[in-house]
């Protein structure tokens, strides 16, 4: 029998750039949108359950788009992600509207989930192999979910930062540190990525640009964890909020940045599984087209149906 393995999506943020709810606007031939095809390939790789983190106002939208549909291929459940959601001895931050960031989304799927399984954003597409990958090597750590192991096992995507950027704006980054062994040794968030020739180019701040070769190793925030990761995340996030108290109103805690802190600590360690795979996702108005033609290019090729759920 094949091991239970989890597909989280976190779909609680706001896209800010595109100006909207840009997880719900339809890219396939039968509207469907870029969670569909998350969700499809999952699937084709072998996982059996998906979990939504939403906020709760985006139930509604979020049943009638895909919940209907993929209800019946799969079960799922819906987490959401609430402000008052804290650990032990920590009280909600006045003022606060925005979400916690991706650490506290991973963080509030304590209770609904009891497998091995991957977490990835709402809005990127990821391709085929790159969820075969991660699937595989979960089934492999699924002996490690319980109990108390000194090292934290995970895994991450590890894209090429080419295969990656938007034709439309600059991009943030996960750039990850890769060992000889092929595990995560550090990784870093950079913003204002832009390719430029044969090269991309990144500034922050006051910073002087600087640049990254095309094939540097990215994270799209695909990670593969058991449940072990949930104490761990709790117990970062807590720190996290005595670090930033007298800043807590729109700060976010990342999930790369916890899994971070976890390695350096020798805590965690986390294999690094290359793809080749070309990312696509809607992050400015203008990346939609080329999204529903990389779409359209992949149903020619026979890689998905035309009507994916039927």
């Amino acid at each position: 029998m094949a091991e239970d393995i989890t597909l989280i999506i976190m779909a609680a943020g706001i896209g800010s750039r595109y100006g909207g709810l840009k997880q719900v606007d339809p890219v396939g031939p039968n509207g469907e949108i870029v969670i569909d095809y998350s969700i499809f390939d999952a699937l084709q790789a072998g996982f059996n359950q998906v979990v939504f983190i939403i906020r709760p106002e985006l139930e509604e939208v979020f049943h009638a788009k895909i919940g209907q549909k993929v209800a019946r291929q799969v079960g799922i459940e819906y987490v959401y992600q609430s402000l008052t959601d804290l650990p032990p001895g920590y009280l909600p931050t006045e003022g606060r509207q925005k979400p916690w960031g991706t650490g506290h989304a991973v963080w509030s799927c304590r209770k609904a989930v009891h497998t091995p399984f991957a977490a990835i954003n709402a809005d990127d597409f990821y391709g085929r192999s790159t969820f075969t990958a991660v699937a595989d090597y979960l089934r492999g750590l699924s002996s490690l979910q319980h109990g108390q192991e000194s090292v934290i096992e995970c895994c991450l995507a590890g894209f090429h930062l080419g295969n990656t950027l938007s034709e439309y704006g600059a991009v943030a980054r996960g750039v990850c540190q890769v060992s000889g062994d092929g595990y995560l040794a550090g990784i870093r968030e950079r913003t204002h990525i832009q390719r430029e020739g044969e090269r991309a180019r990144w500034h922050e701040g006051d910073e002087e640009p600087a640049y990254l070769p095309l094939e540097t190793t990215v994270s799209m925030n695909l990670w593969g964890f058991t449940p072990l990761i949930f104490q761990a995340l709790q117990e970062q996030f807590a720190l996290f909020l005595d670090k930033n108290a007298g800043n807590l109103s729109k700060i976010e805690f990342y999930l790369p940045e916890a899994v971070n802190a976890l390695i350096q600590q020798q805590r965690a360690r986390a294999k690094v599984l290359p793809t080749n795979e070309k990312w696509f996702g809607v992050t400015y108005p203008d990346d939609r087209p080329a999204v529903q033609a990389a779409i359209r290019q992949l149903i020619s090729q026979g890689v998905y149906p035309e009507d994916l759920w039927e």
